[in-house]
Parts: C-alpha cells; sequence; structure tokens
C-alpha cells in the first residue's frame, strides 16, 4: 500500500474505495450490511473500527488520520458518531485524500438524546465521545463533498427518553442532522439503527459517492 500525496483529492473525483465508520455502542461487524451493500454497488469496501466508548475521538481521530494518510484517495461513509468522527479527522487534516464523505444518522449539530443524558447522569454511557456527540460541529467547509441520509422511522432512544419529537429516526433529530455546508441531504424511510440495513440508503449513498449528489428521486428534508 503506498503512501498517499499530501494534496487533497479532488471533490470530483470518481472513487471506488470506501471506508466505512460505525457508530457509538458498535463494532465492526454493526456496518457489514451496509458494507455488503456497496460491494454489490461496485464500491471496494473497508470498515475502520475504533473503541467509541472508552477510547473515544481523541483516539479514533488520529487514528484515523494515520490511516487515511497511508490508503491512498478514498471516500468515508460514517453511521452517527462515525460521520462526526470522519468531519472532525478531515477538519483537522484537511490535506487528506478523501474527496466525499457521507454520513448517516450522524447529528452533526449535535445530539439532544446525548444531551439528555448527561443532564440525567448517565454521561458514563457515552464515555469519551460524548463531547463530540453532545457538542456536534458549527458549519462545513472543508474541500470534501459531503452529504447526509437522514432517517424517518422515529423508532429508537431518542423517543423513548422524550428529548425528540416525532420528526426524527428515533434517536436524531432530523433538524441536527442540517449543517450548515453540506453539498446534499435527503431521507429515507429508516430508524437510526435501520440506517445500515436501509437498501434505499446504500443506494442513496452510492450515488452521492459517484456524482456528489444524491439521486434524482431521493427526498429533501423537510424545512
Amino acid at each position: 500500500m503506498g503512501i498517499a500525496s499530501h494534496q487533497p483529492a479532488s471533490a470530483g473525483a470518481t472513487i471506488s474505495r470506501v471506508l466505512l465508520l460505525h457508530g457509538i455502542w458498535n463494532a465492526r461487524v454493526w456496518v457489514e450490511p451496509l458494507a455488503w451493500r456497496l460491494r454489490a454497488h461496485g464500491f471496494d469496501v473497508d470498515v475502520f473500527g475504533y473503541a467509541s466508548v472508552f477510547g473515544g475521538p481523541d483516539v479514533a481521530v488520529p487514528s484515523l488520520v494515520q490511516r487515511l494518510r497511508q490508503s491512498g484517495p478514498v471516500a468515508l461513509v460514517g453511521h452517527s458518531l462515525g460521520g462526526l468522527v470522519a468531519l472532525e479527522a478531515l477538519r483537522q487534516a484537511p490535506e487528506l485524500p478523501v474527496p466525499r464523505v457521507v454520513c448517516l444518522g450522524s447529528p452533526l449539530l449535535g445530539s439532544g438524546t446525548a444531551r439528555l443524558l448527561g443532564e440525567r447522569g448517565w454521561s458514563v454511557a457515552l464515555g469519551r465521545s460524548g463531547g463530540l456527540l453532545q457538542q456536534g460541529l458549527r458549519e462545513w467547509n472543508g474541500a470534501a463533498e459531503v452529504g447526509l441520509v437522514a432517517g424517518t422511522v422515529p423508532h429508537g432512544l431518542g423517543c423513548l427518553l422524550g428529548a425528540i419529537d416525532h420528526q426524527s429516526d428515533g434517536t436524531v433529530a432530523l433538524a441536527e442532522t442540517r449543517l450548515p455546508g453540506l453539498r446534499d441531504h435527503c431521507v429515507v424511510s429508516a430508524s437510526h439503527s435501520g440506517l445500515v440495513l436501509s437498501a434505499e440508503a446504500a443506494r442513496q449513498t452510492a450515488a452521492f459517492l459517484r456524482h456528489g449528489r444524491f439521486g434524482a428521486d431521493a427526498p429533501a428534508c423537510a424545512a
């Protein structure tokens, strides 16, 4: 495996290699259904595993940056916390050869569910990822084109706790996914966990990775 150039990849480049990032409380196997679907769409897919609770972004981000510096051009797809970790890595190292990123159900503006857990004294459940999940990002102005696929089936922890309303995937509110600077945004009929199982989420992810836009038939997120 060659050492990548320190020049960022062109955002319009066609990239066949994809690196998946799972969310909190998950392991590499969690995103294997999505990996399988993306391989069926013609992508060469690998998974980046990290300790989401005991390590958190302070460990995951430098590790991801190091891997990307050695990988050559590759696109990133992150579910939930994985999307935040991906963008934080590119924010810290904007020269990385990553032309496109797709976030699936990522609370890019911060998670109300995570904040409520903290307020109720359950921050230990979030571990060292609590800060990034609760605060999110302000905007995206990096070189990589970023697309967000949000779910609209409100079945999940956030709804059970009363942290969010029905305009959500059950864990992340739609409003929490609308980060300024996104290249594109769409919604699919899936819960937060179901996004990694959804054939439609995988199809829209493949469209964005190839064209920098979701499919023409992809529903836009309601204002």
